[in-house]
């Protein structure tokens, strides 16, 4: 019986998987770009065939089962970290991921969600067990091994000179492989294999974003705006480093946002922002949760807002501390290197004498905490195991109603105070068998709802968010403060263990996974506000920049990716895959733009270039130490 090469083996599995992984993880059918897949695939192929035949044929088996086992799981544990966080993983993610799954039960939700899929994944090994009789799996001269691995440097080749079709598009394979750090639309374009080496390879080696050239028309009008006296040019003259160079030349030429009628508004008062675990619109009923529903309609109601999951919870509140946006990266270095963050909340208050606390119903150093609220610019940080503990019952899940009673008396009294609650009452999973105890001890507020199960459960843990902000807001007006005091609330990201389906039971209307799977709710109240709604499209990377305005902090908007979002700034909300929307439509990364018809190419390629400037200066914000030099040129 004719036997068949190895090559033609691996070279099946490995277009399989990425056609797999291409469909599942972002629901697009195979096109024109995956040609260059197939030729990246090709030389894989036969790099794995030239390892597989260097001993007996008993030997050459079980090294070639090895193998493909590990291929399979290659692309089946990238394909459930996608499902978890929204984007491909990265070694950077290592402490992230052990921190997410801790949580067991969201591993084994994930596994009993995406079962078919997993089988999908698995069916080749399966398949190669059957048949493996069917191919060549003897030793093979010296000679016939090096034409196998001349081979596979000859499709290299061709695919990298296959790259070299466009250099214009800016998420063409060449742009990706070359000048951008877009791991997800690399993922999708040049395929999982060759994005993570190049992954690899950048951090290893290293690795620097350009730039992108933006036409930008400035407003020439006579207004105020948020900016301050920064000699960019002095700047730019004195500086060495290129990169430094760049960003102070990219910010010289940004256009800060305006001063307008709520600018100073809040000034003075005290400010208590909420990061709501999986917190969402769905989770809000006039009649189940009317303090939520009151908060959200009085006052400043934002209809167009969005909380964009990247990276699981430490992205949300990055995004919203700090008007940046996240990546594996960025977020390392945020974690692990002490970089000075102007205008993240705590210092900006700080600045101003503000008393500054930080509260959370979770492990102290649940994604490295104890080093990031300090970086955050908080003096008093306090969570389970680092004092909390001894104040309420921090066994999971804990009560955000708790974390309210027994913290209040810390800061109620030290006026002018900044106050930051990262709750967890709202975590999956999503369940009434004991792994979520805050959807078992409200279970009896949902049971009678048509919903699903996991819905339910869920809706059941978010009622603790609920009844804490019945307790805040109670014990604010007892102590006499609840005029004086800003309450602001925006969730983490949108509750990702919940399947599309199971979000759009309760939905007012149908949602996608890419987009309006986000959309949510921003809360930023005062009882003496009047009801206003905002319209404008706008996402957690411009809570900050709103916030510093309503209070009248004097801050540089240019230093920020997100904008205050009563500017006349077009609103803009940008997501993990680097779709986005506009107050003008939503660009999805897979199938294009979706909105009024006069909107342009050029005006489409304008917000492409936007995004992927904003994640390159956000890393180098971070990663050049540019607040601190900034800062310390506006000091001499």
């Amino acid at each position: 019986m004719k036997k068949y090469k190895t090559a033609n083996l691996y070279l099946f599995l490995l277009i399989y998987l990425e056609a797999l992984n291409k469909i599942l993880m972002f629901n697009k059918l195979l096109g024109k770009e995956f040609f260059v897949v197939i030729l990246f695939s090709i030389s894989l192929a036969f790099f794995f065939s030239f390892l597989t035949h260097f001993f007996k044929e008993k030997t050459n088996k079980i090294i070639c089962t090895f193998f493909i086992f590990l291929i399979i799981t290659f692309y089946l544990f990238n394909f459930l970290y996608y499902s978890l966080f929204s984007m491909p993983f990265s070694l950077s993610d290592l402490e992230l991921m052990s921190n997410a799954l801790s949580f067991y039960e969201i591993g084994l939700h994930l596994i009993q969600t995406d079962f078919i899929n997993i089988l999908l994944f698995l069916l080749p090994f399966f398949l190669f067990l059957l048949y493996k009789k069917n191919f060549d799996f003897s030793q093979v001269r010296l000679k016939n091994r090096l034409c196998t691995i001349f081979l596979s440097f000859i499709f290299y080749i061709f695919a990298l000179f296959s790259l070299n079709i466009d250099k214009q598009t800016l998420y063409a394979p060449y742009n990706l492989y070359y000048n951008l750090n877009a791991p997800t639309t690399s993922t999708e374009v040049l395929g999982l294999f060759t994005s993570q080496r190049l992954g690899i390879k950048r951090m290893l080696f290293g690795f620097q974003e350009k730039l992108v050239t933006e036409e930008v028309e400035h407003n020439q009008d006579e207004v105020s705006y948020n900016k301050l006296d920064i000699d960019f040019d002095k700047l730019i003259e004195e500086e060495k480093d290129a990169n430094i160079k760049s960003v102070y030349q990219y910010l010289n030429t940004k256009k800060a946002t305006n001063k307008n009628e709520y600018t100073g508004m809040y000034k003075g008062k005290n400010l208590i922002f909420i990061l709501a675990e999986g917190f969402n619109s769905i989770a809000v009923d006039e009649t189940r949760t009317p303090t939520l529903y009151k908060l959200i309609h009085e006052g400043f109601e934002f209809t167009n807002y969005y909380s964009p999951e990247f990276l699981s919870t430490t992205g949300g509140e990055f995004q919203a501390m700090t008007s940046l946006l996240p990546s594996q990266e960025i977020l390392s270095i945020w974690r692990n290197e002490h970089p000075t963050i102007t205008y993240a909340i705590g210092n900006s208050f700080s600045h101003l004498g503000y008393n500054t606390y930080s509260y959370h119903n979770w492990f102290y150093k649940y994604y490295s905490r104890n080093i990031t609220m300090p970086t955050l610019g908080f003096d008093q940080y306090m969570a389970c195991k680092n004092g909390l503990e001894k104040k309420m019952n921090c066994s999971w899940l804990p009560s955000d109603v708790d974390m309210m009673n027994v913290t209040f008396d810390n800061y109620a009294k030290n006026s002018p105070f900044v106050t930051y609650y990262i709750t967890v009452s709202g975590h999956a999973p999503y369940n009434f068998m004991g792994g979520n105890s805050m959807a078992v001890k409200n279970k009896d507020v949902v049971k009678d709802l048509p919903y699903s199960t996991p819905v339910k459960a869920y809706l059941a843990a978010q009622m603790e968010l609920e009844y804490a902000l019945n307790t805040l807001m109670a014990k604010l007006e007892a102590a006499g403060i609840l005029d004086d005091t800003i309450l602001v609330l925006t969730g983490d990201h949108y509750p990702y263990t919940l399947t599309k389906e199971e979000i759009n039971e309760i939905s007012s209307y149908e949602r996608e996974e890419l987009v309006s799977v986000n959309h949510s709710n921003l809360i930023i109240w005062n009882t003496n506000n009047e009801h206003k709604v905002i319209d404008k499209v706008a996402s957690q990377i411009d809570v900050l920049p709103t916030i510093l305005n309503l209070f009248g902090i004097e801050y540089d908007s240019r230093l920020l990716i997100g904008n205050d979002i009563f500017s006349d700034e077009e609103g803009l909300a940008i997501f993990a895959s680097r779709s986005w929307k506009s107050d003008r439509g939503t660009y999805y990364i897979n199938t294009g733009f979706e909105g009024n018809e006069d909107v342009s190419d050029t005006y489409i390629s304008y917000i492409n270039s936007k995004i992927a400037n904003s994640f390159t200066i956000s890393k180098l914000l971070l990663e050049k130490d540019i607040y601190r030099k900034i800062e310390e040129s506006i000091g001499e």
